[in-house]
């Protein structure tokens, strides 16, 4: 009797393979964006991997960005194309500052310009919804997060070229004397956590939720490399006032045409080369001493706003410092590989080596899961440095991102009495959890400060500045390993003491309410304080800014009841209000959106907190969770109202590897996945050669 014939395991694991490796061979095609809508996970697509499906691909992208003083006022204007035949509905994710206040959205189709009307999140839809029933064209724009919108076009007819012109309006702050303009270009990649549907605080009994992975995660993406064919145009047109010393970009090659000394056209100098895959950075400095207090006054019909900045002093350095520890939580998951993860353990390197001895340290390093360097902090001894130089330098990246497990172990971690506990987090940010981080921040603002790095040319500016904004902080982005240095020396300098505690800004005579921020969190470096108000009333009065230099332990009690050793004043009689400020109603209400929402504490859910937040997004006709941009063409132009769903695919950020996409669950990242296919790559080889000797047996095929 013949021996049973086993199974074909090499066409088994061959599958396997397939399906480990080449997930966008499994997701390809029509079905892409369903299937991976119920994973819940990034996806590669395979261009050209399905010809019969139409494209919209964005043909060219118009930035012109206008800076007077610290205000930023753009206007974005993207073109796409339908080139197919048959008419098709699309979406697109894009990204913009975590800061900007977008009030005005249009859609040209042809000769068709419609200006977008802003609705309640839920009307927004179903108008967009109708719109598409009835074989009308529209556009719904929508935030998925403070710095990522998608965009929905309907009934986009073969030949139609449409135009999405978008407005907003953000401040530019100086740190540390450098003014720095961001226009974010492509959104990353974001790791959704499988194990974080609730907090995982034990002493909350509130169960708050967390707010679930989101359907625009599961967004498709071009492989490692491959960038869109798309144009980009920037231009920045820039008017300080006081002369430019200096202006530079450290992420493009930039013309720079100077009118004056105080102005200056900026432009892309190879815009064809330009394929929207990492930020625009560009940094200013201005000449002379920066002015200590500023004032900005809008007067209009309906309400007053102004804008209050005050410089805060030059650095103080007390003669005794707090002794310090420091907790560095690096970030070494998938999306790290390679050049990420060089240019971050450079980073840390540097912040390690700097630490006094006098300082205590502590490394966390987290993927899945964390590895600690010690269970207590220690001493920066020049041992225990060189032990943490070997730990970050055996790290390659893989796996998840489970920031928000690696923080509560960080802060877990036992503290020393008497010293000042700053918790710093390295990573590209590249996960969709942020509001569950800020909660932890929050409930351990009392005793830790906490501090952000993002490594990367489009790290998810959302979760860098908002740890820092959350833990009132400062944030830093790193784009390479020479800006790691020079970054990691402006950390040391900003960390070294407190430059003013205990803020107070008091109204005499000028009748000023609902300012944003609240409360003033302690400066730690020459950063401004900026407040935003309404007024009424006369324009008179005084507002005067107090607080004490360095911390307020370290100076003797004497000289502490003296009262406050930082006093400025300014009178409001003396500034002219003007109408030309009217941005300033824009960025009030943006501060105050952000508070409710972004980075709160408390329950951004609540059905308070949504009514408070639609109704400024109404009134000011502006983007918020809650309020849309929607714009619908009069005229029925598909009857059928026939057409195909087509999900654009997005470029990876430069630098970032393609371990920072695809999955089959929802949370995975593929690091683990390659690791299983190289293991399954091996038991193939292995069979291979079983197979052969079995093969040469002349006893293999016959009776026993």
């Amino acid at each position: 009797m013949k021996r049973t014939k086993k199974p074909d395991w090499l066409c088994i694991l061959l599958s396997m393979l397939v399906l480990l490796v080449f997930p966008s061979a499994v997701y390809g095609g029509e079905n892409d964006g369903k299937s991976q809508e119920e994973a819940l996970a990034p996806y590669f697509v395979i261009e050209d991997a399905n010809p019969k499906t139409d494209s919209f691909p964005l043909k060219e992208t118009d930035v012109s960005t206008n800076i007077n003083g610290i205000i930023a006022e753009t206007f974005v204007t993207q073109t796409y194309a339908n080139e197919g035949n048959h008419p098709i509905n699309a979406r697109y994710l894009f990204p913009a500052s975590d800061n900007v206040s977008i009030h005005g959205m249009k859609m040209q189709i042809g000769d068709q310009v419609i200006t977008a009307q802003i609705q309640k999140r839920e009307e927004a839809k179903e108008t967009f919804e109708a719109a598409k029933q009835e074989g009308k064209s529209a556009s719904l724009l929508e935030q998925q997060r403070p710095n990522v919108f998608s965009m929905d076009v309907a009934n986009i007819m073969p030949g139609d070229t449409v135009r999405i012109e978008l407005h907003y309006t953000e401040m530019v702050i100086s740190t540390e004397g450098i003014y720095e303009f961001v226009f974010p270009t492509v959104v990353g990649p974001r790791y959704a956590s499988s194990s974080s549907e609730k907090s995982q605080n034990p002493q909350d009994n509130t169960d708050t939720a967390q707010e679930p992975s989101d359907p625009w995660i599961a967004s498709p993406y071009l492989e490692e490399g491959k960038t869109p064919p798309g144009k980009y145009n920037i231009t920045v047109n820039l008017s300080t006032g006081v002369p430019i010393t200096s202006l530079s970009s450290k992420s493009h090659e930039i013309q720079v045409e100077q009118n004056s000394d105080s102005t200056a056209i900026v432009t892309l100098a190879h815009p064809e080369n330009y394929a929207g895959n990492r930020d625009f950075i560009l940094d200013y400095q201005l000449t002379g001493e920066e002015v200590n207090c500023g004032l900005l006054l809008d007067s209009q019909e309906d309400e007053n706003y102004f804008m209050l900045m005050v410089q805060p002093p030059e650095r103080y350095t007390p003669a005794q410092l707090l002794p310090r520890e420091y907790i560095f939580v690096l970030d070494v998951s998938g999306s790290m590989y390679g050049y990420p993860l060089d240019t971050a353990k450079d980073l840390i390197r540097d912040l390690v080596l700097g630490l006094k001895e006098t300082d205590r340290f502590n490394l966390l390093l987290f993927s899945n899961s964390s590895m600690q360097m010690s269970s207590n902090s220690i001493p920066a001894t020049p041992e225990n440095i060189q032990k943490a130089v070997e730990l970050i330098d055996q790290e390659s990246g893989g796996g998840g991102t489970e920031l928000a497990a690696a923080l509560r172990n960080a802060i877990s971690i036992p503290r020393e009495p008497g010293f000042s506990r700053s918790i710093i987090t390295i990573t590209d940010g590249y996960i969709s959890e942020e509001k569950e981080i800020f909660a932890i921040i929050h409930e351990n603002l009392s005793h830790t400060n906490f501090f952000s790095f993002g490594i990367g040319d489009s790290v998810n500016r959302y979760l860098i500045d908002g740890i820092a904004k959350a833990g009132q902080g400062e944030a830093f982005v790193v784009t390479d390993s020479e800006d790691a240095v020079n970054t990691a020396g402006r950390f040391r300098t900003y960390v070294q003491a407190p430059l003013l505690t205990d803020i107070q800004v008091d109204f005499d005579g000028f009748d000023a309410y609902e300012i944003e921020p609240p409360v003033i969190p302690t400066l730690f470096a020459r950063r401004p304080i900026v407040l935003f108000g309404k007024w009424r009333g006369e324009q008179t009065g005084t507002i005067r800014i107090t607080g004490q230099r360095g911390s307020q332990d370290n100076i003797p009690l004497a000289d502490a009841e003296k009262g406050p050793d930082f006093i400025r004043e300014i009178d409001v009689s003396s500034v002219a209000a003007s109408q030309n400020n009217n941005a300033l109603r824009y960025l009030w209400a943006r501060k105050k959106v952000e508070r409710l929402t972004d980075y709160g504490a408390g329950r951004t859910d609540s059905e308070l907190t949504k009514e408070m937040v639609t109704s400024i997004g109404l009134k000011y006709s502006m983007m918020t969770p809650y309020t849309s941009f929607v714009a619908v063409t009069e005229t029925v132009r598909n009857p059928e109202a026939e057409s195909s769903d087509v999900s654009q695919p997005s470029a990876l950020p430069l630098h970032v590897s393609s371990l920072a996409v695809g999955g089959y669950t929802t949370g995975s990242e593929p690091g683990a996945w390659i690791l299983f296919s190289g293991a399954m790559l091996l038991a193939l080889v292995l069979f291979l050669r079983h197979s052969r000797r079995h093969s040469s047996n002349p006893f293999y095929e016959k009776e026993k």
